[in-house]
């Protein structure tokens, strides 16, 4: 394939300056050193082809989530303004693995800046970057001390933890969110701190053996073409499985050099002669031994890297056409779907006292000042709270009494319990929540209604660390045809969340989302202060509330939205 002239984007950062434990002597010696390795890293900027103008500094590889537009950014949160459509079918379960792309090539070819330019041109949310240097494994002291005198070969198959980047990537790619390491290439040690990674529709992992696994990359030394092809079918190792596009990045070796010396140099402190002695003794040799090999097992070679858009461009194409592919349409099943069925056992209704029919009474009044609506809508929330932590787990417990005598009680025999509000209607109950359970925990999801498509869509979401070890009680206002919470309650499940941990409160929901929820999800809890029987054909609730949001913000309908879908507020 032919391509345009290779444009490379690397930038140095600067020097870390001496610290002040140096003695002055030492200071002034390492401000030599850092001037001349300054010196040094912009003389090489002079080898490399020019810069291209339209890309940005190429920065360190890092595993993350791409927080490009289209997004809105307030003083608070970061919202998608192009949401995630569904990733389950209307069962509830995953009907569409992520599109996993494995980038390869060897070390600074230039796959970071490839991966940043297919992340560009596809313009779509909820793309994962993964990077292979997140999992290099904690090195021994011994190591250690072999890394710190560049003894210590960073680019052989042992180097990384193979089974950790398997488990992550069978993860991303169920939809589920995964805890990645973070590494620290100054110390060679991983920090303490780990990066959550969730929402992958399309993940792009890079690396130098991208899509080769030890198991591969054992006795490949040296091995003809066909030998090796013949290897890779009958091992059908486990991460050439999992990547549905192997790219290799092809650049030439003498690029490579320079922008690895310039690196080293300029962001992580090393000397000239350190970087090329690990080099030639490491670095050349394993390309030739482990990573070009696997060029054969690409899917497409992207000669000279980042200028060759053409092959970018096919690429895109590609990924464009699969996600088209993998689309789902879950309203409508949902719609026409488990509707005949008795309310299920799961389900809890408030017992409609006279107090609880006049409160409703008041709310479904369309007269109802807003302020009467507020007031009731925040009694019932109280009422529905309360009703909900009686379903919560209870042991019991013996307390002493100011008198001095025992009292045989119950107390709560969970860890914690966290509260999830489905933006925005579903934050208005979280005051009750809070006013019930001391030091509850809140976190948020918003999720909306693609106006043309009629789907949920996933905006946004922050949740509290290690939620799976809580109980949650998902809260939304009102639940129509159960597609919002359906996929609240699959947002939570990705995150590890045991199904029967999970409480869904709502003031009022339909018949059609009850049935919705339950079948999907049977073991989960569905709290609510009324269940009415129909829902229209704009999927409102008949009799119904009307739009809870609207009335208690004061702000104006949308036209043909559903009760339980909420225009984005960012307030």
């Amino acid at each position: 394939m032919a391509a345009p002239p290779a444009r490379a984007d690397a930038d140095p950062s600067p020097t870390s300056p001496p610290t002040a434990r140096d003695p002055p002597g030492r200071q002034a010696e390492k401000s030599e050193t850092a001037c001349e390795d300054r010196s040094n890293a912009e003389s090489l900027d002079r080898l490399l082809p020019p810069v291209g103008t339209g890309h940005s500094p190429r920065k360190r590889t890092t595993s993350q989530c791409k927080s490009e537009p289209p997004l809105l950014r307030t003083s608070k949160r970061t919202i998608y303004t192009a949401g995630r459509p569904p990733w389950y079918n209307e069962h509830g379960t995953q009907s569409k693995e992520a599109f996993a792309i494995g980038l390869g090539g060897g070390s600074a070819s230039g796959k970071t800046t490839v991966a940043r330019m297919i992340i560009e041109a596809l313009d779509v949310p909820w793309v994962v970057l993964l990077s292979m240097d997140s999992f290099y494994k904690v090195l021994t002291e011994q190591q250690q001390e072999q890394a710190a005198h560049n003894n210590f070969n960073f680019d052989h198959p042992d180097a990384f933890d193979f089974d950790l980047i398997i488990s992550t990537l069978k993860k991303l790619k169920q939809g589920k969110s995964v805890k990645v390491p973070v590494y620290d290439f100054t110390t060679h040690s991983r920090k303490r701190d780990w990066k959550t990674l969730y929402g992958a529709n399309v993940i792009i992992f890079e690396g130098i053996m991208a899509f080769a696994d030890k198991t591969l990359l054992e006795g490949l030394v040296p091995v003809s073409p066909c030998r090796l092809l013949a290897s890779s079918r009958s091992l059908a190792h486990r991460l050439h499985q999992l990547l549905d596009m192997k790219i290799f990045v092809d650049t030439d070796s003498d690029i490579r050099l320079v922008r690895r010396l310039r690196r080293d140099i300029s962001e992580r402190g090393r000397d000239i002669e350190g970087v090329i002695k690990q080099y030639n003794k490491f670095v050349k040799p394993s390309f030739d031994q482990y990573i070009q090999p696997t060029m054969r097992l690409a899917d497409i070679v992207v000669p000279r890297g980042s200028g060759n858009t053409v092959a970018i461009d096919l690429i895109v194409q590609h990924v464009h056409s699969q996600l088209e592919e993998r689309e789902l349409s879950v309203r409508a099943a949902l719609a026409s779907a488990h509707q005949c069925h008795p309310l299920p056992q799961t389900l809890s209704v408030l017992k409609s006292t006279p107090q609880v029919r006049g409160m409703h009474t008041i709310i479904r009044d369309k007269e109802t000042s807003r302020d009467e609506f507020i007031f009731y809508s925040k009694r019932l929330m109280r009422l529905l709270i309360e009703h909900a932590l009686s379903f919560l787990p209870f042991q019991d417990c013996v307390v002493r009494t100011p008198q001095g005598q025992d009292y045989a009680g119950k107390c709560y025999a969970g860890k914690q319990i966290t509260g999830v509000s489905i933006l925005r209607a579903g934050e208005t109950m979280e005051p009750a929540l809070r006013a019930v359970c001391k030091d509850v925990r809140i976190g948020t999801i918003l999720i909306q209604t693609n106006q043309l498509t009629g789907e949920p869509e996933l905006h946004y979401l922050r949740l509290p660390k290690d939620i799976s070890d809580d109980h949650v009680i998902l809260m939304d206002c009102t639940v129509s045809t159960g597609a919002a919470a359906m996929m609240a309650v699959r947002v939570l499940l990705d995150h590890d969340v045991p199904e029967d941990k999970i409480f869904l409160l709502s003031l009022l929901m339909a018949e059609m989302g009850v049935h919705s929820v339950a079948y999907a999800f049977p073991r989960v809890r569905i709290i609510t202060t009324a269940v009415d029987k129909r829902v229209n054909d704009l999927f409102r609730i008949i009799p119904g509330i009307g739009n809870f949001g609207d009335r208690y913000f004061g702000t104006d309908a949308v036209p043909d939205g559903s009760d339980e879908e909420e225009v984005a507020y960012t307030g």
